[in-house]
């Protein structure tokens, strides 16, 4: 199975349970970036409810979090379309981040989105390019989680579930809002 048939199956998955209509993803011929997209929000969604943090309290009390949820969306979209590259798959950065964007805070105004995108870009540039070593660990490991959710999604023969997986997404999103907290 090739990566982008997983990443449209694990897509196909993740609507299902939620609620969607999978019927019409295909696993050969589905839009492997709107599969990209839906799974670095799921993961973030999951990840927000794991972390037990509160967007809509953040949004009165600390904005700037928002921008961090968006950052760490923006990086599990990094990790699950590297492999991408291989099949000639290139990310589009900057509709990705208006889509998750819209997709993450469906609720607040453009204004509000173009502050999010922006600020959440400088976050994920810092984080990028960050040579300390927490921080290089940091990206390491999340992309290990990010691999470790696509196999356990779509190989049946995986030693772990995705449900195993999810708790990392959480504990690495907390680690993020920490350190931006402290800034």
């Amino acid at each position: 199975m090739q990566y982008s048939q997983r990443l449209n199956l694990l897509y196909g998955i993740a609507l299902h349970e939620m609620g969607g209509d999978a019927g019409s993803i295909s696993v050969d011929d589905g839009d492997v970036q709107d599969a990209a997209h839906f799974l670095a929000c799921y993961l973030t969604v999951k990840a927000i409810q794991l972390a037990e943090r509160s967007p809509a309290d953040e949004r009165v009390e600390n904005f700037d979090m928002l921008s961090v949820y968006q950052a760490y969306a923006m990086l599990v979209y990094t990790y699950l379309v590297l492999p991408l590259g291989d099949e000639g798959v290139q990310p589009d950065f900057q509709k990705t981040a208006v889509t998750i964007a819209k997709s993450l805070f469906v609720e607040l105004s453009e204004d509000e989105w173009l502050e999010i995108i922006e600020s959440g870009q400088h976050k994920y540039q810092l984080i990028g390019d960050a040579e300390a070593e927490h921080w290089m660990n940091y990206r390491q490991d999340l992309d290990k989680a990010v691999v470790a959710f696509v196999v356990a999604g779509t190989d049946e023969n995986a030693p772990f579930s995705p449900e195993d997986i999810l708790p990392i997404f959480g504990t690495m999103l907390s680690m993020l809002c920490e350190a931006f907290e402290s800034l």
